[in-house]
């Protein structure tokens, strides 16, 4: 006599399925932001809409200042109409933008597309990481995030796959095509997400949040009092107050580094490569590379922040990623380069989320959130900053000099970082930082 699903095991199976629908949101988020780096090569050398290595890198900021718009907008937005169909709006306008710039006609019209791709693309990923937060399985909240970071990168890489098979026999339009078919996952996820249990709380819908904690079988958030914006402003003050100014500084220096590393290269990666006198084919499968790279870094940097401290491995990734940057200026064999890429994506990824880590536990609680929101604002100035500053060094035929350029922002943000690990922190209180950890990357 067989016996029916307990309902636990139940609840976890919902749960993942959540965790499952987030996490392809956000490979889709992936191969939208990576597309444009991986069909560049190929529009810089058919001067598509007369493209040139200085304007491309603008079009490549243009989606990263979206981002920073997107990003600073999304906790506002979903306060207003729930993080269910702010996620739903992400996904319909990153894909939507995509076909503009498959129909586009001008470098202005791509542009715009990019803008709009770049908002989507900044709004979501801090959405899914609250909703696998809400529905994660219990105990299982930090794992459960670290996998979603991994869509992300799985999403590169699926970039990479669509321009080998798709930009050489059909065009680079067919690329953008591609990326417009998350639309059809919209429908999925209005009808299997729920909505976020964080956001039910706040507005008073216990019941119906009640309801749904015992149906996913997770545990229903503690009831917070919304902020005021006296409070929010205090918080921000807050991190200037008693000298802590120096500490804010400093983590908004090495986040603006990181950020312009990790979007310069993952822009430019493929073009640079070609400079450096790769074949096409093979500067597409250091893009897989690199993010498969990214993939191992997410799994793995946690467990040593836990052991050694998430300021020191912050910095010793810094330097080594700073190192393998570096080393892509230098024309190596094949099997050599590859595994410079590889690790190169392993520590670059993942020295930029140790920042966040480094800001949400030196962080007392009344200001942590506010500490990591601003920290990551100010990084997002530096991801639009990289693309930008590839294709002016591109323009003025210093592309050798590109991954140079790259490697000292990577020193920079060591040294800020190993600085403020070197200082003594406000409050040693442990806390779970698994929702602050990746938030903002």
């Amino acid at each position: 006599m067989s016996s029916s699903p307990s309902p636990t095991a139940r609840g976890s199976r919902l749960a993942l399925l959540v965790v499952g629908l987030c996490w392809l949101a956000v490979l889709f988020d992936g191969l939208d932001m990576f597309i444009y780096g991986s069909v560049l090569p190929h529009l810089l050398e058919t001067k598509t809409f007369g493209l040139t290595p200085d304007r491309a890198g603008d079009l490549g900021s243009y989606a990263t200042f979206g981002m920073l718009v997107g990003a600073l907008t999304a906790g506002t937005v979903a306060d207003r109409i729930g993080r269910k169909k702010l996620m739903i709006g992400c996904v319909t306008l990153f894909s939507l933008a995509s076909g503009i710039c498959a129909i586009s006609d001008s470098v202005a019209v791509f542009g715009l597309g990019r803008t709009l791709a770049g908002v989507g693309l900044g709004g979501l990923l801090p959405t899914a990481i609250s909703m696998v937060s809400d529905y994660a399985p219990r105990g299982r909240g930090a794992i459960v995030i670290g996998l979603l970071m991994t869509a992300h990168h799985a999403g590169g890489i699926l970039s990479a796959y669509v321009a080998k098979w798709l930009v050489e026999p059909v065009g680079w339009r067919a690329a953008f095509w591609v990326c417009v078919a998350p639309l059809l996952f919209a429908p999925v996820l209005l009808k299997l997400l729920p909505e976020s249990l964080s956001f039910l709380v706040a507005k008073g819908r216990d019941e119906e949040a009640a309801g749904l904690a015992a149906r996913y079988d997770v545990e229903l958030p503690a009831t917070s009092g919304r902020k005021t914006a006296a409070d929010r402003w205090d918080a921000l003050l807050g991190l200037f107050r008693g000298g802590e100014w120096v500490q804010t500084l400093l983590y908004w220096l090495a986040s603006f580094g990181g950020l312009l590393l990790v979007y310069g290269v993952a822009t430019w990666l493929p073009t640079l490569m070609r400079t450096e006198g790769y074949e096409l084919t093979n500067a597409l499968t250091f893009v897989v590379v690199f993010n498969l790279g990214g993939i191992v870094g997410m799994l793995v940097a946690g467990r040593a922040a836990d052991r050694f401290g998430a300021p020191r491995i912050s910095a010793v990734w810094f330097a080594l990623t700073a190192a393998g940057v570096y080393l892509l200026s230098v024309h190596m064999s094949m099997g050599v380069t590859t595994l410079v890429v590889f690790l190169t994506g392993v520590f670059l990824n993942s020295a930029q989320t140790m920042i966040y880590a480094t800001v949400s536990i030196r962080s007392t609680p009344d200001n942590r959130a506010t500490a990591v929101g601003w920290t990551s604002g100010m990084g997002r100035f530096g991801a639009v900053f990289g693309p930008w500053l590839g294709g002016q060094l591109l323009a003025a035929g210093n592309g050798e000099w590109g991954f140079t350029a790259f490697a000292l922002a990577g020193v920079s943000s060591m040294v800020f970082i190993g600085i403020a690990a070197l200082r003594t922190p406000r409050t040693a209180t442990p806390t779970d930082t698994e929702q602050n950890l990746v938030a903002a990357h």
